[in-house]
C-alpha cells in the first residue's frame, strides 16, 4: 500500500515501539503533524522551546532504555536542537532527532529557514542523516534508532526535505538492518578478562570505578555481584550515580573535584583500578599524575576509543559492560579486602561529609538530606549544573538503579526541568523530582507551561542563591572574591510565576517551612514547587582545584 513520507514516518515510529515524541511544529514539518492523529499509539508533548525537546527526549532514553524522540523544524528549529544533541554526544544517550528542513529544489539558495543542519550537527552526533529520497525513509529511521540504541549509544539526526512529507511510495518496512561497517563489540576478549581476574584476584587494595555505561548496560547485579564476590569498594562517577546502592556497605561515593574525600584517597592509594564503563574524564582524574599513581588500570568499555585515551591502561577489556562482568565474575575470586575497607572506613570517618543539619538560613546539603529522606532514596531526580548538582550526588541516597539524570559531560544549564519531563513521561507513576538552581532554571522555565498543560508530575525543588553558585564560588575562591556579574539582583516572584504558569508553589527561607513545603509538594497531585532560599555565600566541598591532584583537597 502507498504511503507519503509524513505517514511512512509515523509508521516507521510506531513499529519501532516509538509511544512519545517530544516537539514543536513549524512549516517544514506540517505534512507530518497534519497526520500525526492518524496514529494515536504516538503521543506528542509540545514543547515551548526546542531545546526542552531534545533535553526532554535525552532524558527519556535514559529513564527507559529506548530511544527517544524529537521532532522539530528547520532553520531555527533545528539548531534550537543542537546543545541539547551535544549533550547526549558527551553522556552516551541515545536518542533520534528528526528535523524537517526546505524542499529539494530550494536547498542551497539561503532559503527562508533554511540550515544544512546535518553539517551543523557532524561533530555531535553518533550518525547522522539527509534523507534524498522517500523510498529510503524507512529505512534510515530504522537505521538511526539501531545505531542510536546500541553500541556506546548517541544522538541521531534524520533530516528531511518538506517535499519528501508529501511524496509517495509503497511502505516497505526493513526486516534486518544491514551496516556492514557497524558492529559494536558486546563480549569481552577472553584472554584479557583472564588477564582481569588475575590482576583483581592479586590485588591487596582494589577500587572498582562505576561509570554511567554499568546503567546503560542496565548491569547491577552484575557489579553487586563482582563487589560482593571479591570484596571490592566501589565507587561512582557522578554519571555512574545510582548504578550501585548507596546504603550498600561498600558503596563509597563519588570521586574528583567535588567528591569524597575518602573517595578520593581510596583511588590515589589503590593498588588496582577497575574502571566499568566510564572514560576517566577530567572531572575524575584531575591532575592525570596524581590519579592513582600506584595502580594497575583494568578499563571496561564498549568504546574502543576510550581505552587508553586519558590513562595508562594495563589490562584494556573492550565490550558491553554486562557480558563482560558475567565473564569476569566467574573468574575472579572469593576474597575479603577487610584491612582495606576498614582503611576507607577511617578517612571517611576523618573526612567526613560537612553535617547536613538544619540551620538558617537553609544549608543545601540540609535541603538535599531533607529530600532524600522524605522519598526514601527511591526517587527519579534530575539536576541542573552547578554546585547544587554536586549537593545532589554527595546527599541523596540513591538506593534505585538509574535515577540520577544530569548533564555529566557538557554540562548543560537548563537541562534539569525538560530532562525531568521526559524522565516523568518514560516512568508514569512514578517519583519524579527535578533539583534545579536559581541560574539553570531561569535557562528553560518556559516549560512550567509545558508541565501545566501536559499535568507531568514533576516535583520542582528551587534552590535559589540569587546567583550562579559554582561561578560565584569559583570567583570566591581562585579569584580572590572578584565577583563579576555572577550575582542576579532582579529576579522574578518565584512563587508569583510558578502560580502564573498554574503550577502551585511555596517558599521557604527557615527549615521549619522547608520541610512544611516539601510535604505539599510531595502531596499535591500533578506538578508542583518549592522555592528554598538559600546564601550565595556557600561553598560546596570538598574541592580539588585546576591542576592539582584528587588527594590535594579543599575541605570544609
Amino acid at each position: 500500500m502507498k504511503r507519503n513520507g509524513a505517514q511512512i514516518v509515523c509508521e516507521s515510529l510506531v513499529r519501532l515501539g516509538v509511544d512519545t515524541i517530544f516537539g514543536i511544529p513549524g512549516g517544514t514539518v506540517l505534512d507530518l503533524y497534519d497526520v500525526l492523529p492518524q496514529y494515536p499509539q504516538l503521543k506528542h508533548i509540545l514543547v515551548r522551546h526546542e531545546q526542552a525537546a531534545a533535553f526532554a527526549a535525552d532524558a527519556y532514553s535514559r529513564a527507559t532504555g529506548r530511544v527517544g524522540v524529537a521532532l522539530v523544524t528547520s532553520g531555527p528549529g533545528a539548531t534550537n536542537t543542537v546543545t541539547g544533541i551535544a549533550n547526549a554526544m558527551m553522556d552516551s544517550s541515545g536518542f533520534v532527532v528528526i528535523t524537517g528542513n526546505v524542499t529539494q529544489a530550494m536547498m542551497g539558495t539561503d532559503a527562508f529557514q533554511e540550515c544544512d543542519i546535518t553539517g551543523v550537527t557532524l561533530p555531535i552526533t553518533k550518525h547522522n542523516y539527509l534523507v534524498e529520497d522517500v523510498k529510503n525513509i524507512a529505512r534510515n529511521i530504522k537505521e538511526a534508532f539501531h545505531i542510536a540504541g546500541t553500541g556506546r549509544r548517541g544522538p541521531v539526526l534524520i533530516d528531511i526535505p518538506k517535499n519528501l512529507f508529501g511524496e509517495e511510495t509503497e511502505f516497505v518496512w526493513p526486516e534486518k538492518v544491514d551496516l556492514p561497517g557497524y558492529k559494536p563489540t558486546r563480549s569481552g576478549h577472553a584472554r584479557q578478562i583472564r588477564q582481569a581476574a588475575d590482576v583483581i584476584n592479586a590485588a591487596k587494595k582494589p577500587v572498582i570505578l562505576a561509570g554511567h555505561g554499568v546503567i546503560c548496560s542496565q548491569a547491577y547485579d552484575q557489579l553487586r555481584a563482582l563487589a560482593e564476590k571479591a570484596d571490592i569498594p566501589v565507587i561512582s562517577t557522578l554519571m555512574g550515580t545510582s548504578a550501585f546502592p548507596r546504603s550498600h556497605r561498600l558503596d563509597y561515593g563519588m570521586p574528583g573535584m567535588h567528591g569524597m574525600a575518602y573517595a578520593n584517597y581510596a583511588i590515589t592509594n589503590s593498588d588496582v583500578l577497575i574502571g566499568i564503563g566510564m572514560r576517566f574524564d577530567d572531572r575524575v582524574t584531575q591532575k592525570i599524575s596524581g590519579f592513582a599513581p600506584n595502580a594497575k588500570v583494568v578499563h571496561i568499555d564498549i568504546d574502543p576509543a576510550e581505552i587508553g585515551k586519558n590513562v595508562k591502561v594495563y589490562t584494556p577489556i573492550v565490550g558491553d559492560v554486562a557480558p563482560v562482568l558475567d565473564a569476569l565474575i566467574e573468574k575472579v575470586d572469593k576474597a575479603c579486602h577487610c584491612e582495606w575497607t576498614d582503611q576507607i572506613d577511617h578517612w571517611k570517618r576523618e573526612h567526613p561529609l560537612a553535617s547536613p543539619l538544619p540551620a538558617t538560613p537553609l544549608p543545601t546539603p540540609y535541603l538535599i538530606k531533607q529530600l532524600s529522606d522524605l522519598t526514601h532514596g527511591e526517587a527519579s531526580i534530575t539536576t541542573d549544573v552547578g554546585q547544587h548538582q554536586m549537593w545532589a550526588a554527595q546527599y541523596y541516597w540513591f538506593n534505585r538503579p538509574n535515577t540520577l539524570f544530569t548533564a555529566g559531560g557538557l554540562g548543560s544549564m537548563g537541562f534539569g526541568l525538560p530532562a525531568a519531563m521526559g524522565v516523568a513521561a518514560g516512568r508514569p507513576g512514578e517519583d519524579v523530582w527535578a533539583v534545579l538552581g536559581d541560574g539553570g532554571f531561569m535557562m528553560t522555565m518556559q516549560e512550567l507551561a509545558t508541565l501545566a498543560e501536559t499535568q507531568l508530575p514533576v516535583k520542582i525543588l528551587l534552590i535559589n542563591n540569587s546567583s550562579l553558585g559554582m561561578v560565584h564560588q569559583w570567583q570566591n575562591i581562585i579569584y580572590r572574591s572578584n565577583y563579576v556579574h555572577v550575582n542576579f539582583t532582579r529576579h522574578p516572584d518565584f512563587v508569583k510565576l510558578g502560580e502564573a504558569f498554574g503550577i502551585p508553589t511555596w517558599r521557604a527561607t527557615t527549615p521549619e517551612e522547608y520541610e512544611y513545603g516539601l510535604r505539599q509538594v510531595a502531596e499535591t497531585p500533578g506538578p508542583a514547587m518549592l522555592e528554598a532560599v538559600t546564601l550565595a555565600s556557600e561553598n560546596v566541598y570538598p574541592m580539588v582545584r585546576r591542576g592539582h591532584g584528587i588527594a590535594e583537597m579543599i575541605e570544609a
